[in-house]
């Protein structure tokens, strides 16, 4: 079908939508409003209820994101609802050494101001994204969503795809889009294999209450069973990523509160003054889970469905969004050139896009994590003297800076902040 001269995407009437998306979490919202915004009919499918997706209690959890990422969310018409709970990442210390011995005396420190865009990123609790990607769903034509309903079966072919729902309701389209997770039901079914391995590490998830300013100032202390993640929020809190060793943790977790802290705190330091707990604590699995593929016939693959990373440099939602952009720049485009968006040669082109950036990335953090999540003294002495030469290069710390906000690379329009 040919399209207007002005860009206007015009919808044959024999599917019940363009784009189904399975997952109504972070990156499907994220998708259905970078597709919607720009002429495409979306249907999101979400295993949760719309009310517990809107729950304001706060749980502990929260997203280093990065500048790129706070672009595209301006660009789908999201930030304006979340800029008011954002903290800005002003500055990131990286540091090596033992919890109760401090760090060694080679660090690194990234300060934003060695860049012109502005902070690296933003910090922002789950309650609050999730709650502004709801209100800008509802507040965008062309995206239905169904809650509280799951995808019990699926299937593709030259026309389109369709989806079996559990209440037997079926819908069809002309591209399935799986944004459900590492255990992705969409890959499975569309018989996508995984390559992945797991890393005898626990992630220890919380927020802590402070008596001093952070600053802005985000860390990383690399510690021989794993590295702590000291995220800044809004106040005088920061958000807790923990690594440990999965014995090790279990026996933390069964902790009570009291008890949770004192071992925290040795790992912590002292520099931000008394430690209390601010919300849930949780804790997950850490792996290396990768979809063999990213595409097949009438599916395309999205964050954690397509790459599940350790989380050693917080790059997970990051690398998802990086995957919503690409995605639906690759579909907008072909949409105005009156192709089939679900073929798979269009596909592919979202594939070849994405497909080296993951496998760097997904090569950086299982390396970085290998490099300093041990106690060899050999590899310790490397480590710190490669921190130490990163530290004292200018041109290297501008290009570390630059990568943590999401900056290099072969940028799709959305993580520039350009509307497609």
């Amino acid at each position: 079908m040919d399209n207007p001269a002005d860009g206007r995407i015009l919808h044959p009437m024999t599917k019940d939508t363009d784009i189904l998306i399975v997952g109504g979490g972070l990156n499907g919202p994220a998708l259905a409003l970078a597709l919607a915004r720009n002429g495409l009919h979306v249907a999101v499918i979400d295993a949760l209820d719309e009310q517990l997706r809107r729950d304001d209690a706060f749980d502990g959890r929260a997203y280093a994101l990065a500048l790129a990422s706070q672009r595209l969310l301006a660009a789908v018409g999201v930030w304006d609802g979340l800029a008011g709970h954002a903290q800005p990442i002003l500055d990131i210390k990286v540091s090596d050494g033992h919890a109760g011995a401090g760090p060694s005396p080679f660090f690194l420190h990234f300060d934003h101001a060695e860049i012109e865009e502005g902070p690296m990123g933003f910090m922002v609790e789950d309650r609050f994204l999730r709650r502004a990607l709801l209100d800008a769903m509802d507040a965008t034509p062309g995206i239905v969503r169904i809650g509280a309903r799951s995808v019990v079966a699926q299937s593709a072919g030259p026309e389109g795809a369709t989806v079996t729902l559990d209440d037997g309701t079926t819908l069809s389209g002309r591209l399935l889009a799986g944004c459900d997770g590492r255990a992705s039901g969409t890959a499975r079914r569309a018989g996508i294999r995984r390559t992945g391995w797991e890393y005898g590490q626990t992630g220890l998830v919380c927020a802590i209450e402070h008596d001093r300013s952070h600053h802005g100032i985000a860390h990383q202390f690399f510690m021989p069973a794993g590295p702590l993640a000291i995220l800044p929020l809004p106040g005088r809190r920061c958000s807790i990523v923990w690594s440990e060793r999965t014995a090790t943790a279990r026996g933390i977790e069964a902790l009570d509160d009291a008890a949770y802290l004192e071992v925290l705190r040795p790992r912590f330091g002292d520099f931000l003054g008394d430690l209390r707990l601010a919300g849930k604590r949780w804790s997950y699995p850490l792996n290396l889970t990768l979809a063999d593929s990213l595409v097949a016939e009438r599916v395309a693959l999205v964050g954690d469905a397509a790459h599940g990373m350790h989380p050693i440099a917080g790059q997970g939602l990051n690398a998802g969004l990086r995957d919503v952009a690409a995605l639906a720049e690759t579909l907008i485009d072909a949409a105005r050139r009156g192709e089939d968006i679900g073929a798979l040669p269009v596909l592919e082109r979202y594939q070849q896009w994405r497909r080296f950036d993951i496998a760097t990335l997904a090569l950086a953090t299982d390396t970085f994590n290998r490099l300093f999540s041990n106690d060899n003294p050999l590899l310790r002495l490397g480590r710190d003297l490669g921190l130490g030469l990163v530290g004292s290069v200018p041109a290297l710390r501008r290009g570390f800076i630059r990568e943590a906000a999401g900056l290099t690379g072969d940028l799709p329009k959305l993580m520039q902040g350009r509307p497609l």
